[in-house]
């Protein structure tokens, strides 16, 4: 199992080579398009111009909006007969941006994502059941090729379908899932419904993603089922999941350094802000040859977490994704994330698996409106015990945002649920 563990001990010294002999690399292959050609040498960018990884930040920064510019081939930096795959995104908000991989990006990423599972003790002997949608998006093939490498029974069960999730859980022993975390509140409500209980299943590990969720969501899942929970971080631009990953501690996301340079930069000034600041992540990608990518904007939202980690590893890790950037919204002048409402409501035992946000305007101004879940036991006649418990909620929010919204409490299972990424907020005030 070398290839999953061994550059995993790798230390700091090491790591920072590794990243200066991969990005002069990298440097060169972007210069065999004519976007990044003309990129680095408007920018004074010569190929003696890098002697540390820190000098990356003379570079400037690749967005979304650059990669839609180059669909859907202007960002290739080989022949296209060397390309094997492409991933694409929807391109619902705009056009789409198209990731290409050659077969040896393709075997760099499996190395990653086996590498991310054996981490946290998934073994050739488990049973490996992805419950992620495969196709254009990356999170389904990228984690499916991971298992393979390490070579569990591997069910490409893909995305929603409860009950036949469970069937295959059942029938075929499923140890280890790759699962969106609200979609695993909803696939434990069905369990529940069929008058089983979830925790008797031998479902030992959960990889999640794909979505932000708080540490008080994870406890929720990891009692429900009696499992381990572990975050996962990826993004298409950067292959797809196998970016970062928790380790046994569920301390921090080890971003893995010698395939990438992460650096986290206040959003609005582009400046590098200090360890355990919150800011944006910034990727380069080091070991891809199809389609390299320079100081990539995530525009998700995290922290550097500083000092090392218990288990030994020096790879940095970065907190959970927070948010991001285009999450946020205001209420009377107050900068608030979904992230911030999710972490005080799932600390109460009485709030059900589900929430909403609505953000309205009464004509006077706006008004924030968060619709609450209850569970059954503590959805009573009296109302007194009802109107305590919103009033609490409520107050417990204005501590967190400065913002007092309306808490209104509804009954389990009366907000509408999606199997795909959750929605949290509508918002339906007035666009000037």
């Amino acid at each position: 199992m070398e290839i999953f563990d061994s550059a995993e001990l790798l230390d700091r010294d090491a790591i920072t080579e590794i990243q200066l002999k991969r990005l002069k690399t990298t440097l060169a292959r972007t210069r065999k398009c004519d976007f990044y050609k003309k990129r680095l040498a408007d920018a004074g960018i010569g190929e003696n111009s890098i002697s540390s990884p820190d000098a990356l930040e003379n570079i400037p920064f690749t967005t979304k909006d650059d990669l839609r510019s180059q669909y859907p081939k202007g960002l290739l930096c080989v022949n296209q007969n060397e390309i094997v795959r492409m991933h694409c995104s929807s391109g619902t908000t705009g056009s789409p941006v198209a990731i290409c991989h050659t077969q040896n990006d393709i075997n760099s990423w499996a190395d990653l994502m086996a590498r991310c599972m054996y981490m946290v003790g998934v073994r050739k002997e488990d049973v490996f059941q992805n419950m992620s949608g495969y196709g254009l998006f990356t999170g389904g093939l990228g984690i499916h090729f991971g298992a393979e490498r390490i070579g569990c029974m591997t069910i490409p069960a893909g995305a929603g379908n409860s009950r036949r999730q469970i069937k295959l859980a059942k029938d075929f022993g499923t140890t280890v899932a790759h699962i969106l975390p609200s979609y695993a509140l909803i696939l434990g409500e069905h369990i529940r419904n069929m008058g089983e209980d979830p925790a008797d299943y031998p479902l030992k590990i959960a990889l999640v993603g794909a979505e932000p969720y708080t540490e008080e969501f994870r406890k929720r899942l990891e009692t429900l089922f009696n499992m381990k929970v572990y975050n996962s971080y990826g993004l298409s631009e950067m292959n797809g999941p196998g970016v970062g990953f928790e380790c046994l501690q569920q301390n921090g996301l080890h971003i893995w350094e010698d395939a990438y340079i992460p650096e986290i930069i206040d959003p609005v000034s582009g400046k590098h802000v200090d360890d355990g600041e919150i800011g944006e992540l910034v990727m380069t990608s080091l070991c891809r040859e199809g389609m390299p990518i320079l100081r990539y904007r995530t525009r998700d939202l995290t922290r550097f977490i500083p000092g090392d980690c218990e288990c030994g590893r020096k790879h940095r890790r970065m907190d959970r994704i927070l948010g991001r950037a285009d999450d946020m919204f205001i209420v009377k002048g107050v900068n608030i994330y979904p992230m911030q409402i999710e972490q005080v409501i799932m600390t109460f035992p009485e709030v059900g698996q589900n929430y909403h946000i609505l953000l309205e305007n009464d004509g006077l101004g706006d008004v924030m409106r968060v619709q609450v879940e209850i569970r059954d036991e503590y959805f009573v006649e009296d109302m007194r015990i009802l109107h305590n418990l919103q009033k609490t909620i409520a107050q417990r929010l204005r501590d967190e945002i400065l913002v007092t919204p309306k808490v209104d409490l509804v009954e389990n299972n009366s907000l509408p649920r999606t199997e795909g990424k959750a929605v949290r907020v509508t918002d339906s005030r007035q666009k000037k």
